[in-house]
């Protein structure tokens, strides 16, 4: 095994936020090489399931550089159009990615980073991690889930409302993933619906393009010291997209509190009602993929980590970008993702300037 030679920087992962990134990095002079686990340009979309649709129009689906192309039939993008789109990006700009490449570990090597995938290794400068979530999907603990006979998936595995139907389904998660998925089954099963909380459903008229203003604006006042009077609703409200809408009509869109443990044949609640159940499918949200960094010791028990803006705060020349707003609000959004993504190589240039300036 040979020593490769040092590049300036290292992009882990090669979905939407490494892309943004890299689009920041083609404009500077540092070299720099993304390492994707995926087989094909696409990121975490690959796994979405096959009628997902975004809550905005391309306009408002875009990253840095080069917007989305209006999608071939009316509506806003399907999960099919992300794909291409981040495809025909990576075509456009030509960045260099190696695939299928899983990175296991990174480690300091006097002042520079190892990035060590199997038995092939790289060395740089400086290491921007986007691994996203979706490889760590979270299901909740529930007392006698392994007791339970039936189906359990997580929605990052969900494709299509196919094999669930006739069958009696509780999908379980509050959120859009949760809405969406149960509109869809809801047409050909028996469904369910339990959520922490009662779902918080949005004005019909409000999509992602107003969230975002939304946010921006707070991010706004919050930066200048100010208090701002707008309407509450944030990413993870539900966003009545037709087949929600629809769903709501046939008096489907209703939850119930959770649970309390699972039988064999299904769930029981805390007044001792019993329900069979053919699968359960959680729609319970993820958590940040940093199994890569966990021999550096910086990964606090909340499974993140602590950064200022996006740079890692207990070492050297490491950012993170896209894991959610603690890495940058609105960072883990299409749309969202270029603000940090440019404040990330700016701040990281100069780091690496300054170093230089330090040189003998």
């Amino acid at each position: 095994m040979t020593a490769p030679n040092v590049l300036d920087v290292i992009i882990i992962g090669a979905g939407q936020s490494a892309l943004t990134t890299a689009y920041f990095l083609r404009r500077t002079s540092l070299s720099y090489l993304l390492l994707d686990e995926q087989p094909s340009p696409g990121g975490a979309w690959l796994h979405a399931w096959e009628s997902l649709r975004l809550f905005s129009p391309a306009a408002w689906s875009s990253i840095a550089g080069w917007p989305m192309p209006a999608p071939a039939e009316p509506g806003n993008p399907t999960r099919s159009d992300v794909i291409d789109y981040l495809r025909r990006y990576e075509d456009r700009y030509r960045f260099p990615i190696q695939r299928s490449v899983r990175v296991d570990t990174i480690s300091r090597l006097d002042d520079l980073w190892r990035v060590q995938a199997g038995d092939q290794h790289w060395l740089a400068r400086a290491v921007i991690s986007a691994t996203g979530t979706w490889s760590k999907p979270f299901v909740p603990p529930y007392e006698g889930r392994e007791l339970f006979q039936g189906a359990q998936i997580h929605s990052a595995h969900y494709r299509d409302p196919g094999p669930f139907t006739g069958k009696r389904v509780m999908v379980v998660g509050g959120g859009n993933s949760g809405a969406q998925v149960l509109a869809e089954l809801s047409r050909v099963s028996e469904t369910r619906w339990v959520t922490q909380e009662p779902p918080a459903f949005l004005p019909d008229d409000v999509d992602g393009r107003v969230l975002f203003e939304r946010a921006t604006a707070r991010w706004k006042a919050q930066q200048e010291g100010r208090s701002i009077d707008e309407p509450a609703g944030g990413f993870g409200d539900i966003v009545m997209v037709p087949p929600v809408r629809e769903a709501r009509e046939r008096g489907v869109l209703v939850a119930e509190r959770p649970f309390a443990r699972f039988t064999e044949t299904g769930v029981e609640w805390a007044d001792g009602r019993r329900e069979d159940l053919d699968a359960v499918i959680w729609c319970t949200g993820f958590r940040p993929a940093l199994e890569h960094l966990r021999e550096l010791g910086i990964i606090e028990a909340d499974g993140k980590v602590q950064v200022e803006g996006t740079r890692v705060v207990k070492q050297p020349n490491l950012w993170l970008v896209g894991y959610g707003d603690w890495t940058g609000m609105a960072s883990a959004t299409l749309i969202g993702v270029t603000r940090t993504a440019r404040s990330t190589v700016d701040e990281l240039v100069q780091a690496l300037a300054a170093k230089d300036l330090q040189r003998p």
